[in-house]
């Protein structure tokens, strides 16, 4: 799943920390995030597009395979 976290994240000029707190999760859960190492739970997902005030989908987007159709 690709996500524009990092994208986000810098328009609204805060820092991987500041975010990690805002979310409370650890910096190293953002960055994993942000690189596409990590897949939130969907309860985190929600916790991110709330504080942007955007749609989930407006932050990850699912890339799935034609199988999943």
């Amino acid at each position: 799943m690709k996500n524009n976290l990092e994208e986000k994240r810098k328009e609204y000029g805060i820092t991987q920390e500041e975010l990690a707190d805002k979310l409370e999760v650890s910096r190293q859960t953002i960055n994993s995030l942000e690189k596409g190492r990590y897949n939130p739970s969907i309860l985190l997902a929600f916790k991110i597009a709330r504080l942007f005030e955007l749609s989930i989908e407006d932050i990850f987007i699912y890339e799935g395979s034609e199988d999943d159709e």
